[in-house]
């Protein structure tokens, strides 16, 4: 595990924008799974602003590690946000990005999800592998959409699943543990003081940390990176 601190989110997108345009460089072929939330929105706009024309964005290909299970055109859903902060502002092929259908069926839509994955993704030990896995964390660790109440989700024999948030009841299509544990590179992407408890019950493996999705994310072969603010990071030793 590596640990990344810098000063506020706006440093946090800054320098993880230049971790990806790195990661990206001279691919023929790069597949990431994009998470939502506040801190990916300030990535979007500046990959846009500062990188649209020094990515070649036709080698990349798109998915999401979740989705609410809303039309594309709500204002909950993931897509819309990436649409609006990023492919509205760079020149990506229509056929590089597979986003989750969240306005059909969520069990039809994870079992169609998880058959793309299959058919688009190199497998390693029987399971899809993405170049690169984006991850929040939520203040109660949560992470995809895979919440503590439902954590027996992460170890699935589905690469997709349908989960419940446990407050709205809105359902949401997400990536499983192996799929996100098989991941070649994993992001965590995680500002604001209200994470800090949490983060440090992971850190530090305290006594039953184990309940928190998040805790589980442990590449098997991969490289796991945590890009955290000082709010964030601010509990830990």
């Amino acid at each position: 595990m590596e640990i990344k601190i810098y000063k506020d989110k706006q440093e946090v997108a800054s320098q993880f924008s230049n971790y990806f345009f790195d990661l990206v460089k001279g691919k023929n072929e790069f597949h990431v799974a994009l998470s939502g939330g506040s801190t990916p929105k300030v990535i979007f706009d500046i990959l846009a602003r500062d990188f649209g024309d020094k990515i070649d964005w036709s080698s990349i290909h798109f998915y999401w590690g979740d989705e609410r299970c809303v039309p594309p055109t709500d204002e909950q859903s993931n897509y819309k946000m990436t649409v609006k902060h990023l492919f509205s502002n760079i020149d990506v092929p229509e056929e590089n990005i597979h986003r989750i259908l969240g306005e059909i069926d969520p069990v039809q839509e994870a079992n169609r999800y998880a058959e793309l994955l299959n058919t688009s993704l190199t497998k390693v030990a029987g399971v899809p592998q993405f170049d690169l896995v984006l991850l929040g964390m939520g203040d109660d660790g949560h992470t995809a959409s895979i919440f503590p109440h439902e954590i027996a989700l992460w170890d699935s024999k589905k690469s997709c699943v349908v989960a419940t948030h446990p407050e709205s009841g809105q359902k949401r299509v997400s990536l499983n543990g192996a799929v996100i544990n098989n991941a070649k590179e994993i992001v965590f992407l995680v500002t604001g003081a209200n994470k800090a408890e949490k983060l440090k019950e992971i850190h530090d493996k305290n006594e039953g940390y184990k309940k928190y999705p998040a805790a589980l994310v442990e590449p098997n072969n991969g490289h796991l990176i945590w890009f955290l603010d000082k709010a964030a990071a601010a509990e830990l030793a």
